[in-house]
């Protein structure tokens, strides 16, 4: 049985950063992992991804060179270092693992955790 459980949101200034965690159980080493987002009133979004041993990773355009996304396989724990975040960047952050084939693009595959909120204040 699939557990993701994200951890490591909270309220943080404009230009700040945050470190969210997601421990995995479960879940297969076929698997690529990724971060949404979901915004009030909005659709959840594509944050990053990473596939494989970790040497591909994926990010929204929004998010590129300030996001990183990292796996440590041996905790079975996906990362995402977020730093110069925006007012705009604030939501609930999830935690996802799919199968490969289904790519990332799509929010409406895989398993989920519960969520984690950034708050990023002006």
């Amino acid at each position: 049985q699939v557990q993701l459980v994200e951890s490591g949101g909270g309220l943080v200034q404009a230009g700040g950063s945050l470190r969210l965690s997601c421990a995995a159980t479960g879940v297969s080493n076929s698997y690529i992992m990724g971060w949404y987002r979901q915004a009030p009133g909005k659709e959840r979004e594509f944050v990053g991804g990473i596939a494989g041993t970790g040497a591909a990773t994926f990010y929204a355009e929004s998010v590129k060179g300030r996001f990183t996304i990292s796996r440590e396989d041996a905790k079975n724990t996906l990362f995402l270092q977020m730093n110069s975040l925006k007012p705009e960047d604030t939501a609930v952050y999830y935690c996802n693992a799919r199968r490969g084939i289904d790519g990332f693009a799509n929010p409406g595959f895989g398993y989920w955790g519960q969520g984690t909120q950034v708050t990023v204040s002006s």
